[in-house]
């Protein structure tokens, strides 16, 4: 069973992090001071469409893994019966290069009232980079012809833990195929270790615990990973079935072996199952400009622009909203620049600025037409959050895009 113990080595990491990023983020507070986390240090980082690696969040629980590239190697199991070198994989399969916002789960965590435990994330732990790799279509194919439509591809970590629990997380092979690759570079240059190097998996548009850093297995399987269900020792379900599950305070969620939608909003609209799994991203916005750090100034024509980021997973962006007034009214904003499937839009908003203190907002809505929620809500009113325009209240913290936790306090002077 996985535990919530400190772990001694994560002091090292985290300051060896923060200065090989040299100012780009800054560490986040754990409460089980167990994690190495560190997210953006700066709001403006989500005025800019590619987040650099200096700036991008990092979360993992184990430690990093003694990796030698040369030596590394991925093994595909569950009938597959293959092993892959870096070198193989490079060699023998195409390289594409793909746009990912890549949100932890727990962005949000912290906005929580009463607080959840583990890390007290605020909005830092996003970020778009491209990712380059190998497609996981081109290694499987050929392989499939006797899986199921409805088969599952589950991926194991090679960090150790301290604990029994292995890290593995399963995603429909449907999705695998569709756009996920095995990552060896970011934005250009070599995986970083504490990004995953050697090898990563990249699942566009979901949040970034499916994103397996430093993969070792894949497996081929008829269902979701549950105990019992991968050839090794130790606890092979939390991270699946206990852990990112979104439920009250005092819930422990039974296991399933699948389920009817990976979309999270939808199991939270449904009901089912009981307690929804984290896989695709929900609807979410940031302002990045202005920051809320230093009185900005109106130009002599009172225009301000507003610039941030949108994002909704494996669903389009359609529509960005602003307020100037904490959230009473609201305008539209302009979408522009790159548009990728599983990566963020950039939104602006010409603001019409008067001197004074404004509290800015923004909204996103998705294709399907889900607004991000005004407010997260108390835990007791879970099912009953959405339809009050707030987003449930959960244990694990999970999920999180309400609207006025992430707004900014900004002054403005007479120029």
């Amino acid at each position: 069973m996985a535990t919530e113990q400190p772990r001694e080595s994560r002091r090292d990491e985290i300051d060896a992090i923060l200065e090989r990023k040299d100012g780009g983020v800054r560490e986040t507070r754990d409460e089980a001071d167990k994690y190495t986390v560190v997210g953006a240090a700066d709001r403006r980082t989500y005025a800019n469409w590619l987040t650099p690696v200096e700036e991008h969040f990092v979360c993992h629980r184990n430690d990093i893994p003694d990796a030698d590239a040369d030596s590394w190697t991925v093994s595909l199991t569950g009938g597959l019966d293959d092993e892959y070198s870096l070198s193989d994989l490079n060699d023998e399969f195409p390289t594409v290069a793909v746009a990912h916002t890549m949100e932890c789960a727990g962005n949000g965590r912290g906005q929580h009232r009463p607080e959840t435990g583990s890390v007290q994330w605020g909005f830092e732990a996003a970020g778009t980079a491209v990712w380059t790799g190998t497609p996981l279509s081109s290694v499987l194919r050929g392989r499939l012809d006797d899986a199921d439509d409805d088969a599952w591809l589950t991926a194991v970590g090679g960090d150790p833990s301290d604990g029994d629990d292995v890290f593995a997380r399963s995603i429909p092979l449907s999705k695998a195929l569709e756009d996920c690759i095995l990552a060896t570079e970011m934005n250009g240059r070599p995986l970083p270790r504490e990004h995953g190097f050697p090898v990563r998996l990249i699942v566009p548009g979901w949040y970034g615990v499916n994103c397996v850093k430093w993969i070792e297995e894949l497996r081929l399987m008829d269902a979701m990973v549950v105990d019992g269900s991968l050839d090794r020792p130790g606890d092979h379900a939390y991270w699946q079935q206990e852990a990112y599950r979104m439920h009250p305070a005092g819930v422990d969620p039974e296991p399933n072996e699948t389920v009817e939608t990976v979309d999270t909003w939808a199991q939270l609209e449904a009901g089912e199952p009981d307690h929804p799994y984290t896989f695709d991203q929900t609807v979410m916005s940031v302002i990045g400009s202005p920051d809320g750090e230093y009185a900005v100034s109106a130009p002599e024509d009172g225009t301000i622009e507003l610039t941030g980021v949108a994002w909704a997973g494996d669903d389009g962006v359609e529509r960005v909203e602003v307020s100037t007034d904490g959230g009473d009214a609201w305008v539209d904003a302009e979408l522009f620049g790159p548009d990728y499937a599983g990566a963020w839009r950039l939104f602006r908003y010409d603001w019409d600025a008067r001197p004074g203190t404004h509290v800015l907002c923004s909204r996103a809505t998705d294709d399907r037409g889900r607004r991000q929620p005004m407010r997260i809500s108390d835990p007791d009113a879970w099912r009953d959050a959405l339809e009050a325009d707030e987003f449930p209240w959960n244990e694990g913290g999970y999920a999180a895009n309400a609207v006025l936790p992430n707004a900014v306090e900004t002054d403005v002077e007479s120029a």
